[in-house]
């Protein structure tokens, strides 16, 4: 059985609490057999898969299979070309480790997502910006590191999609079973 979760922001990745405020994956009545398959933080939200099937979890966990994820970062302030163009290329995001080349996009028009809740904090004199950013590496807060590194702090952070299938529109905090076809999907090493 393989699930697809749309995450809200403050939910851990696990089941049971980890001694936070933050609330657990046990509050959205999954299956008792499943498990999640890699994990996004706490403030992250957006397309959590779990599941059973321990060779797919094998094949979507082994760094050496390719699977981009795509998420869509809101930043402080407007990335210029440059700062992009450096993100493509890989950054330094800790102590010498360089991230491999990926693929990144100011989204022109930016996205009309509903609000987080809690809101993300605004700054009146700071702009900010929606990005989408294509990895196949994941390192842990990866995304909000390379962001930092060039400058531009993320406020919110969602991933959209694991290999080619797309969270889509399932509504925050529902999940549904994935049909063959959509299974296959999340092993594609090409996104959509």
């Amino acid at each position: 059985m393989v699930i697809a979760l749309h995450k809200p922001y403050g939910v851990i990745s696990q089941f049971t609490s980890d001694g936070s405020s933050n609330r657990t994956l046990a509050e959205f009545q999954l299956p008792k057999s499943v498990y999640p398959i890699g994990r996004l933080d706490a403030d992250s939200e957006g397309l959590l898969v779990l599941s059973d099937e321990k060779p797919l979890v094998d094949r979507l966990l082994n760094p050496k299979q390719v699977h981009p994820r795509r998420y869509l970062a809101q930043v402080e302030r407007i990335p210029g070309s440059v700062a992009l163009i450096q993100m493509t290329q890989g950054v330094e995001i800790k102590g010498g480790y360089y991230t491999q080349p990926c693929k990144v996009a100011l989204l022109d028009p930016q996205p009309d997502i509903p609000s987080r809740v809690p809101p993300i904090r605004v700054r009146r004199t700071v702009s900010d910006c929606w990005i989408q950013i294509e990895l196949t590496e994941g390192k842990n807060r990866q995304v909000r590191r390379m962001c930092a590194a060039i400058g531009h702090p993320v406020l919110r952070l969602i991933r959209k999609q694991i290999g080619g299938f797309d969270l889509g529109a399932l509504p925050q905090g529902k999940w549904r079973k994935l049909k063959g076809p959509e299974k296959d999907l999340l092993l594609s090493s090409h996104g959509n």
